[in-house]
């Protein structure tokens, strides 16, 4: 039997990746692992994934890069190649941020933006998967879009919107 390619790290782009990797870990909690300063950081959450009996599996949550756009590593060429700054325009990869049972997305939006993000949305229940949303752009471009669980039965409240 053949396995799947696995997706294992997802990259976003920063002209600053020590400030991202600050902005990250007030924002969400978690640690900011330069490798090295300033050209690389490896944003760690913690924790495991979940079992569905509610206990911790052996498998840790996966863990995001900030690269630093002037010089994206890793890459043959040792002064990296164009293009050397962050992309401004059209539709950019989202990154999806599941919210931990002990957060709100309150606390989240408003300390993102407290560090220079711009809130996109609040307040949204997506019905195809039962969950409610709300979104940010960090001061870099990347969108995040946060990730609340609906559950069974939910109780939407009036004032978000719906799809």
């Amino acid at each position: 039997m053949t396995t799947p390619n696995t997706l294992i790290f997802v990259d976003m782009p920063s002209n600053d990746p020590a400030a991202a990797g600050k902005f990250y870990a007030e924002v969400f909690g978690w640690r900011n692992d330069a490798r090295p300063e300033g050209v690389y950081h490896r944003m760690v959450p913690g924790g495991n994934f979940i079992n569905s009996d509610g206990s911790e599996s052996a498998i840790g949550n996966l863990h995001l890069g900030i690269f630093d756009a002037a010089n994206a590593r890793p890459h043959p060429e040792p002064a990296g190649v164009e293009p050397r700054t962050l992309s401004s325009d059209g539709r950019k990869p989202r990154i999806w941020i599941l919210i931990g049972d002990d957060d709100t997305p309150e606390r989240i939006l408003s300390a993102a933006e407290e560090r220079g993000a711009t809130v996109l949305w609040r307040n949204h229940y997506w019905a195809t998967f039962n969950g409610y949303n709300h979104a940010f752009r960090d001061p870099w471009g990347t969108e995040i879009i946060l990730w609340g669980k609906a559950g069974d039965n939910p109780s939407v409240p009036e004032s978000f919107t719906r799809e």
